[in-house]
């Protein structure tokens, strides 16, 4: 796969060079400059909210760093969490004083690292609450939820507790409505095609051409079924089915995002929202504020995924709330 780079090991560093570049609101901090924070001032006792994960995925992590989303975020090389030193890194660069709310997916390395961080942040006084993006359906049955994978639903979070934490909400109050989001999104994702890391002597995983598998990960992990290529419709209508049955009752309204895991065109995106709106429509459920396009990605895998957020009031208000990054403006 050909690649736009110069050296492999120079990609990440690179990459966030050109970003902050392109995006003057952010810049690198700490000792290997692997945390991104933005420069809007954040007042005194205003609760943190940071995230972290592995390169490969932008938007997700460094991409949505901004006023009423991350504050800050440590960022890793390709397909790796971030470090503990950038973990650390990042919760210092989002502390005023009341706290942090660490907000990222349901992977160990992450979670090991954010761990550790929390740890020494606690010795310096910082306080800390950990919510974990859990909302990919394909890697655990509902009743071992707290074994799923997050993706691209995760975002869905950092824009509730972005907002709960700009209106003033202690970090009880962040960690909560960051939770309470969690569980109410739901994931899906097919993939056509593999992605390879800068470097790598060849792609993650293979797939024919003909082919397609149905609940793949955004690493490459496997999913449900491999099968020959379906049309858009019999993918949407399985997806949608699947995501519906974990619907909370007297649930009416509910926020969509159709996502493209990198190689997938806008095009062929909103094929699959036509489908998945008729859908949502013909089970009773009004949509809010639909996202289409390259919000979660896996290098140039080919493929896309459909996040349910179930909402209720509390939840539509924050997700309507203010709020600005280099890839997603609200009001």
């Amino acid at each position: 796969m050909k690649k736009l780079i110069n050296d492999p090991a120079d990609y990440v560093d690179e990459m966030l060079d050109g970003l902050c570049l392109a995006h003057p609101g952010l810049r690198r901090v700490g000792d290997d400059r692997r945390a991104i924070v933005h420069s809007v001032a954040m007042w005194p006792g205003k609760v943190g909210v940071v995230s972290g994960g592995g390169s490969g995925h932008l938007p997700l992590f460094t991409g949505y760093v901004g006023p009423g989303l991350l504050d800050a975020c440590a960022i890793g090389n390709v397909f790796e969490g971030p470090t503990i030193n950038s973990c650390q890194d990042a919760i210092a660069a989002a502390d005023r004083g009341a706290g942090v709310l660490c907000l990222f997916g349901n992977y160990g390395g992450d979670r090991m690292n954010f761990e550790m961080a929390s740890e020494f942040a606690a010795l310096e006084g910082v306080e800390t609450r950990t919510v974990l993006g859990t909302d990919d359906i394909a890697s655990a049955r509902p009743a071992e939820g707290h074994k799923r994978r997050g993706v691209a639903g995760l975002i869905f979070a950092y824009k509730a507790a972005g907002a709960m934490a700009e209106a003033g909400g202690d970090l009880d109050a962040v960690a909560s409505i960051a939770q309470k989001v969690v569980d109410r999104t739901r994931t899906i994702g097919v993939a056509l095609s593999s992605c390879q890391i800068p470097g790598a002597a060849g792609p993650n995983f293979t797939i024919a051409d003909d082919e397609i598998e149905f609940g793949m990960g955004i690493h490459g992990e496997p999913g449900i079924w491999r099968h020959k290529i379906r049309p858009a419709d019999e993918l949407v209508d399985e997806m949608i089915a699947m995501l519906l049955a974990e619907r909370p009752a007297g649930v009416s309204r509910v926020a969509v995002l159709v996502n493209s895991l990198g190689s997938t065109p806008f095009e062929e995106l909103f094929i699959l929202y036509r489908r998945a709106a008729q859908q949502l429509d013909a089970a009773g459920l009004t949509i809010v504020r639909p996202l289409i396009g390259p919000y979660v990605t896996s290098m140039e895998m080919g493929g896309a995924s459909i996040s349910l957020c179930f909402l209720d009031d509390e939840i539509e208000g924050l997700l309507a709330a203010p709020a600005d990054c280099p890839f997603w403006k609200v009001g």
